[in-house]
């Protein structure tokens, strides 16, 4: 991304998502680096703009095919940013979905401490503002809701709390956060640590079976955060507990799990999740690694033709 796009700077610059328009230069040259202008798909319209959450300014961008008959909500993994979901949003339209997505706070071009948050409650607030976003543009019902990691970890946290949202259709969970890996030894280094200091040097992880995707997280992408505030995984340390006691919910989401994922605790998380849903489906990807969104284009298509077969 040339060094004059400033990520605070575009941010200010845009209007409300509901009243954005006409997207300026710094918007589009995002967008264009990002690969989310879709030069392929010359007659999709889409838009950037902003929304106000607590104290949050969230940016968020939408995309609309010629007749959309449906609409897909996306919320991304921890360290990640729309600009990285690029395939999601491509599946997405070619299903016939209006595509609507947005940077959580701290993330992107999201306002907020960098890869912080306060508490897992805020997630749940952006959410709301979203879906609030989805009304204001009148956005096709039903609302399928797509989370990687811990968006999955949103995605579940509102499924199993507020069981009845008429408006969902079905959820995708790809490689969902419950627990991290090594989270008994996380917690207690986190409990050692956290009255000295309030972030730690960030472990890059190869996460993908995509060596190009892993060389622009880690050289070209300038909106990766390079710490771990002690102030998100106490969030998460909190976050856990509610959803491990939350009741059963009747809905049934789509779980797509990599079995060489070393980010999540997948082998507790599965059955964790297999009790709180009614009969999830679930497709486990023997050789994919965490990061689904952007695992290589084989494993890509394996689990977007089985989420086609059940969205179509």
């Amino acid at each position: 991304m040339p060094a004059r796009i400033q990520p605070e700077r575009l941010r200010n610059g845009l209007s409300s998502l509901s009243q954005a328009v006409v997207a300026g230069a710094e918007a589009l040259e995002y967008q264009s680096y990002y690969g989310l202008d879709l030069p392929h798909r010359p007659k999709v319209q889409r838009r950037l703009g902003r929304f106000r959450v607590g104290d949050y300014d969230i940016v968020a961008q939408a995309w609309w095919p010629e007749q959309p008959h449906a609409t897909l909500l996306i919320l991304h993994g921890y360290y990640d940013h729309m600009g990285l979901y690029r395939h999601v949003v491509d599946w997405g339209l070619g299903m016939g979905f209006a595509v609507l997505g947005c940077d959580l706070p701290g993330h992107g071009l999201s306002s907020g401490p960098r890869a912080s948050i306060n508490e897992f409650d805020e997630y749940q607030a952006v959410l709301s503002g979203l879906f609030e976003q989805a009304r204001q543009l009148d956005l096709p019902r039903p609302w399928h809701l797509l989370g990687q990691s811990t968006g999955g970890a949103i995605a579940i946290d509102h499924l199993l709390h507020r069981p009845d949202d008429a408006e969902l259709g079905r959820t995708i969970l790809l490689a969902p956060l419950v627990r991290p890996r090594a989270w008994l030894r996380s917690r207690i280094s986190y409990e050692l640590v956290r009255r000295f200091v309030q972030q730690i040097p960030r472990t890059f992880s190869d996460n993908s079976g995509d060596p190009a995707f892993l060389d622009f997280v880690q050289r070209s992408d300038p909106l990766q955060p390079d710490i771990l505030p002690t102030a998100w995984v106490g969030a998460l340390s909190r976050w856990i507990p509610r959803i491990e006691g939350a009741g059963a919910s009747r809905q049934s989401p789509i779980i797509i799990q990599g079995e060489a994922d070393m980010t999540v605790d997948w082998r507790y998380n599965l059955p964790v999740l297999e009790r709180k849903f009614a009969a999830p489906e679930i497709l486990r990807l023997p050789g994919a690694k965490h990061h689904l969104v952007n695992e290589h284009e084989a494993l890509r298509r394996e689990y977007f033709d089985f989420l086609s077969e059940r969205l179509k």
